[in-house]
């Protein structure tokens, strides 16, 4: 079953888990908005979508800025009058310092990044979805690994991937009356740009650096269209997908 005439926005799409899920829902058949900050890599997604590539539509947006997620939404609407699928993939991290010499700065840019621009973006699908006929959407979050459990020198980012499973949840609460769904898609190690220090070894909790496990990113856009896929009345709260061999079950 393909999903003709629906409409996904996808933030962070101009590489990695963005790309290769924008480029899934495409083929899926949905009409997809490409958001991120770098026009470049927007036009190498659309440009990947080939045959696709008229149902796309890259909107340069800081998804941390108020204004430019505003402007990201109404260019949604105004191109194809509705959305039906929401995915906040746009993330980022501070360097892996340790907790005590982080600055405020590098604090509140994952924060504005990583939290608040999901909770723009949520706000914004809201306001959408629930004026729209038929009326509803759903909206999936992406987590992360780190939404359970830390790596070493990781404080910012961990504390908004945390804060991302309550947000999910409320939303999926709030959601309810207005006929939207929202589920979140925890990844471990897609082997993406932002992964390829793993094959040279990370640092982990008893001070040792290890080569850990990867696994194509394709599964994680595979396991978005899923979501996807349900209908409106029944969502997947919570999905777990991360390649089989990385430290995160059990003791390392």
């Amino acid at each position: 079953m393909t999903a003709d005439g629906k409409i996904a926005l996808v933030t962070g799409a101009g590489s990695g888990i963005g790309r290769a899920t924008a480029l899934a829902l495409l083929h899926e058949g949905y009409s997809v908005v490409l958001a991120g900050r770098r026009p470049e890599t927007l036009e190498q997604t659309a440009a990947e979508a080939k045959t696709a590539a008229g149902r796309t539509l890259a909107v340069v947006a800081d998804v941390g800025d108020p204004s430019a997620v505003q402007q990201l939404f109404e260019k949604t609407r105004e191109r194809f009058g509705r959305l039906d699928l929401l995915f906040n993939n746009a993330g980022t991290g501070a360097p892996p310092l340790p907790l005590e010499d982080l600055t405020v700065e590098q604090w509140r840019r994952v924060v504005d990044v990583n939290l608040t621009g999901p909770f723009l973006c949520t706000q914004a699908a809201f306001r959408l979805m629930k004026a729209q006929t038929p009326r509803g959407g759903r909206i999936i979050n992406n987590g992360s690994i780190s939404a359970h459990t830390p790596r070493p020198n990781s404080a910012p980012y961990t504390a908004t991937k945390h804060a991302i499973t309550g947000l999910t949840k409320s939303t999926a609460l709030d959601g309810r009356k207005y006929d939207i769904a929202c589920g979140q898609i925890d990844i471990g190690n897609a082997a993406t740009d932002m992964t390829a220090r793993m094959k040279e070894g990370v640092l982990q909790p008893n001070g040792e650096v290890a080569v850990e496990p990867t696994m194509d990113v394709d599964n994680v856009a595979r396991a978005v269209v899923y979501m996807a896929s349900l209908p409106l009345d029944a969502n997947v709260l919570f999905l777990t997908v991360m390649a089989t061999k990385m430290p995160f079950v059990g003791r390392g």
